[in-house]
Order: structure tokens, then C-alpha cells, then sequence
């Protein structure tokens, strides 16, 4: 008798391997798990023999088995509302004069200090929640909305607190480099602060598991990109950027350069650039979800992506300003109708993509040897998950071999 903590039988498996198409199917399939991690995966008429009194037995009865979806891309913990600068820019107002009325991300950064932890800790509680509801079982959650040593503690001390609340994997990943603060005039001084002071501090804390920077044209130059991630090299760090979202300034190829993670929206991105991710291993992170809500026009250079066989993640960039859209599976819905990706590219783009571009190598696919997070879904085929959306086909969470209520 093999020795299962559980097992999930008569179900539809898609695996999200990588060269089994498409989506790595098991028809007639089951899985099992055992201390977290799955120790069997195959068709049903395969599995060994168990004893059945001693194992949690799942008939899902034809459902879908899906690994659980990752959002690598978030800005979650954050304190205020900007909806009154949406009602403003749809009655025509500007960025700049926005920005002037005291809005923009100075708004969130000051009403951000100005919550309490536990403030902060309640509203981040309640997105966490809704992702998990939607088969979220991993996600990033960045800081940048505090810009000063006590702030960006607190903003990533609740990211922390979040992980122990929940039983999805919460990765942290340090943003100071966002914005120059309302009390520095200086970018480049404000990054010997972000160098010296700042990173250094919280990751000596332990709460800094990457580091990420706005490399654009109002936020931080190349040069002063680079100095960050020399900083972060030395203290053992992976890098990732926001990179060529406005214009195509390079902060891509310097990611590259590092050997980085990620680089993320990348809309100006030229073939350069594509390339340079493809001989460094950088995944690109697409972020519709901002692309839609700023009535952008310049595609990110998806062709060019499949190319290069740059691995596409998709994320939901659930932040304030730019992409208020707690809904990673209406992100696949429009990486799918606005970038043109297939629904399995997309559906990869939230599970094998997403953990490469979190530095994971344990999920993100349903295999032996991998964690067991997945979801179990009452649909036709996977492809549904990026083509309905207002109901939700998860009937079932399973994080490291648990059932978790949602």
C-alpha cells in the first residue's frame, strides 16, 4: 500500500508542464499529495493501491485540476482611495494638473504614513481574500508607498503579517525606489538614502526578498537603476524593474544585465531589449490590468516575446492609480483580448511564468516533486478561465495539500 496524505481522483488534470500541449492535459487523471508536495500525478487507472481509510479522498467528478494561479505583481498593502482623481481625468483633467491638486502617488503615499499598521493590515486583508477566492495561491506584494525607513518597515512588516494570516505563499519585494519622496528634491540623493540606509536596514530585518525600481523618465534614470541593483547584488538580492512603460530608456537591458527576475509592462520594449531578456533568463511580467485603465496604445512587443521564447507572466498590478483591478482572472481575459495571447499562454502566463518570475522553482505546474497548490474548477476546458468572467468556477483550494475555506 503507498502511504498518500490525499488524493483527488476522476478528475481532468492540467499540468502546465512545459512541452506537453496543449495546457499538459490528463484526461481521467488523479493526484496525490503527502507532506504538502505531490507524490503521484498520472491517470486515474495508474494509481497505486492506498489504503483508503487512512487518506482524504476527493472524487471531483470530472472537474478540472488546475495549479494555483500566482500573481507576481501587486502593490496590495496601501493606504487611501484615488477614485476621486478617476472621476477627475474622465471629466478631462491631467496628470499634471492632477498632480497639482495634490493627488498622483504623493495622495497615497501620504494617507499610506498616515495609516496605522493595523489599518493597513484590514484593507490588504480583504484583497488577499478576494484573490484567494479566485485560486490565488501565491503573490508578491511590493512596497513604494512610504518612501521613508518607517514607512516602507511598516508596509512590508504587514506583508509579513499577511503570510502568517493566510495560507498562501506572500513574497516581498522592496519599492523604494517608486517615487522621489515630497522631502527630497534630489533623485540622486534620495538613492544614497535607498543604498546606504534603507535597503540595507530592512533586509538586515528580514523583510526584503527582492528589490524593484520605476527605471522611467519620471521615476529613476539607468545609472541611478543601476547603483540600486549593485546594492542589491552585494546583499545577495534578485532585481526586477518597471521598465519601459513610458519610453524605451533601457531599464530592460539592465535588468538583463543583473541577471534579473523580471521586467515588468515593457510596452516601448524593442527587440533589443527582447533579446537581451532572452540570453539572461528575465521573464516579462504583462500588465494589462494598467495598460486598459490609462487607455494606453503602444502593445507590449508580444511577437517579438514568442520570438525569443521569452517566458510571458501575467499579473494584475493591483495598485491605486494605475490598475485598481483585484481580479487576476479578468488580467488572462484581457491578456487575451487587448495583447492577443492565447488563453493557454495566458493561463501559463499566471502559473509557470508567474513563479519564474518570482524566482520559484517548486510551482506553478502540477508535478511530482512540486508543492500541491492547485484549484479545482467546474468548467468545460481551461481555456474557459480566460473567457468568463463574473462567475467563478472555482469550487475548491488546495494549498500544500490542504483544503482551504474561501
Amino acid at each position: 500500500m503507498t502511504d498518500f496524505d490525499a488524493v483527488w481522483i476522476n478528475a481532468r488534470i492540467a499540468t502546465m508542464q512545459a512541452n506537453q500541449a496543449p495546457y499538459g492535459v490528463i484526461e481521467q487523471g488523479a493526484l496525490a499529495s503527502k507532506d504538502g508536495y505531490i507524490v503521484w500525478l498520472g491517470p486515474e487507472a495508474q494509481l497505486p493501491a492506498y489504503e483508503a481509510a487512512k487518506t482524504r479522498v476527493y472524487d471531483v467528478q470530472g472537474q478540472w485540476l488546475l495549479p494555483g494561479l500566482i500573481d507576481c505583481h501587486t502593490h496590495l498593502v496601501y493606504g487611501g482611495s484615488r477614485a476621486n482623481e478617476f472621476e477627475m481625468r474622465l471629466q478631462g483633467a491631467s496628470y499634471q494638473a492632477i498632480a497639482q491638486a495634490g493627488g498622483g502617488i504623493r495622495s497615497t503615499v501620504k494617507a499610506t504614513r498616515e495609516a496605522s499598521a493595523e489599518a493597513l493590515f484590514e484593507l490588504a486583508k480583504a484583497r488577499v481574500n478576494t484573490l484567494m477566492q479566485q485560486g490565488v495561491t501565491r503573490l508578491e506584494i511590493k512596497s513604494g508607498y512610504g518612501l521613508d525607513l518607517a514607512s516602507e518597515r511598516k508596509m512590508l512588516q504587514v506583508a509579513r503579517q499577511l503570510a502568517q494570516h493566510f495560507p498562501l505563499h506572500i513574497h516581498t519585494t522592496f519599492l523604494g525606489a517608486h517615487a522621489l519622496p515630497p522631502e527630497f528634491d534630489d533623485a540622486d540623493a534620495y538613492m544614497d538614502y535607498l543604498c546606504h540606509t534603507m535597503l540595507p536596514t530592512l533586509h538586515q530585518e528580514g523583510l526584503v526578498d527582492a528589490v524593484d525600481v520605476f527605471c522611467e523618465g519620471i521615476g529613476f534614470s539607468v545609472a541611478q537603476s543601476k547603483r540600486l541593483f549593485q546594492c542589491a547584488q552585494q546583499l545577495g538580492l534578485p532585481v526586477k524593474a518597471h521598465a519601459e512603460q513610458l519610453s524605451n530608456l533601457g531599464g530592460t537591458a539592465l535588468v538583463a544585465e543583473f541577471a534579473g527576475l523580471s521586467a515588468d509592462h515593457i510596452e516601448f520594449l524593442d527587440e533589443a531589449g527582447v533579446k537581451a531578456m532572452a540570453q539572461a533568463g528575465t521573464v516579462a511580467v504583462l500588465l494589462p490590468g494598467a495598460y486598459y485603465f490609462l487607455k494606453e496604445t503602444q502593445l507590449p512587443p508580444i511577437e517579438l516575446l514568442r520570438q525569443y521564447q521569452v517566458p510571458m507572466a501575467v499579473a494584475t498590478d493591483l495598485n491605486p492609480g494605475t490598475s485598481p483591478l483585484c481580479n487576476l482572472p479578468l488580467m488572462l481575459n484581457m491578456a487575451c483580448t487587448l495583447f492577443a495571447l492565447t488563453p493557454e499562454e495566458a493561463l501559463l502566463g499566471v502559473t509557470r511564468h508567474a513563479a519564474k518570475a518570482l524566482g520559484v522553482d517548486d510551482a506553478g505546474m502540477l508535478a511530482v516533486g512540486l508543492r500541491a497548490d492547485f484549484g479545482c474548477y467546474t468548467m468545460v476546458q481551461p481555456a474557459e478561465l480566460a473567457y468568463q468572467q463574473g462567475v467563478n468556477p472555482l469550487t475548491q483550494l488546495v494549498i500544500g495539500g490542504k483544503t482551504i475555506p474561501f
